[in-house]
């Protein structure tokens, strides 16, 4: 199956979604919810032959306003779970893994939250952590552009959308010029600055960031409007199996994040690499899955 095939479904209340799937329509499916920015692509392996190898089916979509899905003004993280239910029901898929990383990660719990007769387990890598939470410090750890970001959400779409678009401007004109310099005004760890260096990873960040802007930044807009206030569940609703994975040297979503989801979220499985940052190459991504599957 072509990984470059989109396919679009309606949703009830009549917006667009667009997706994709790749790998073996026969093997275990797996849903993969992409991070902040990001869109339908930023979870494919450049080599699908290793997809299918690996027994799995995997679907991914551009949440909306990414890529071609439409924009869901006002959405909060709990709107993804009708989402990923109509694809689920337009691909006849009864039950399914789901993974979700970075800004993914909320919508992952979200989905094994409100979806448990459907979602058999759930991978939260690199998450991050409700902010409205009493016990964490949200911003702590973060880098300084990160807050920045933030802080433009918790003014409000009007300071947060000129701003980026701004910044979106700078990442189309990164990624052609050289894709590893894309992530050059965060203060980077050394294992993120190596995964930077794998060229399959520059390709990558090439076509995602082409297509997760390939009509606005409502997408991410609406995606760190959506962190900054409830989440609609409360991850102690969980019932599915769930994997928390976190980086120790991260500092896109640090370490603490993934300490507080791994203290609410209830039985979860915890991986802490200690080494590890925010980001991670196709193949530690592909045994990943093989891993959530496997489990």
């Amino acid at each position: 199956m072509s990984d470059n095939t989109t396919m679009f479904v309606t949703t009830q209340d009549g917006r667009k979604l667009a997706f994709a799937q790749y790998g073996d329509p026969d093997g275990t499916p797996v849903f993969l919810l992409h991070g902040t920015p990001g869109c339908r692509l930023s979870g494919r392996h450049p080599d699908e032959s290793r997809v299918v190898d690996a027994g799995l089916w995997l679907i991914t979509y551009d949440r909306p306003g990414y890529g071609q899905s439409a924009r869901h003004k006002g959405r909060r993280v709990v709107d993804c779970v009708a989402d990923v239910a109509t694809i689920a029901d337009e691909l006849g898929i009864d039950r399914f893994f789901v993974k979700g990383g970075s800004g993914g990660g909320p919508h992952a719990l979200a989905v094994g939250a409100r979806l448990p007769q459907r979602v058999t387990r759930v991978a939260c890598d690199v998450g991050v952590a409700p902010c409205e939470a009493e016990d964490i410090d949200w911003l702590a750890g973060m880098d300084p552009a990160n807050v920045k970001e933030f802080n433009w959400a918790r003014a409000g779409e009007d300071t947060l959308r000129p701003e980026l678009e701004k910044q979106a401007q700078e990442a189309l004109a990164k990624v052609e010029a050289d894709p590893k310099t894309l992530l050059n005004e965060f203060n980077l760890s050394p294992s993120d600055l190596a995964v930077l260096e794998d060229p399959r990873v520059q390709q990558r960040l090439r076509a995602t960031t082409r297509e997760s802007f390939a009509n606005g930044v409502s997408g991410w807009v609406d995606d760190d409007l959506a962190f900054t206030v409830p989440w609609g569940f409360d991850v102690s609703e969980l019932e599915v199996p769930v994997e928390i994975r976190y980086g120790a040297t991260d500092v896109l979503v640090p370490a603490g994040h993934g300490e507080w989801l791994a203290k609410h979220v209830p039985n979860a499985i915890v991986t802490v690499d200690d080494t590890g940052g925010h980001l991670s190459n196709p193949d530690e991504g592909l045994e990943q899955l093989r891993e959530l599957v496997a489990a």
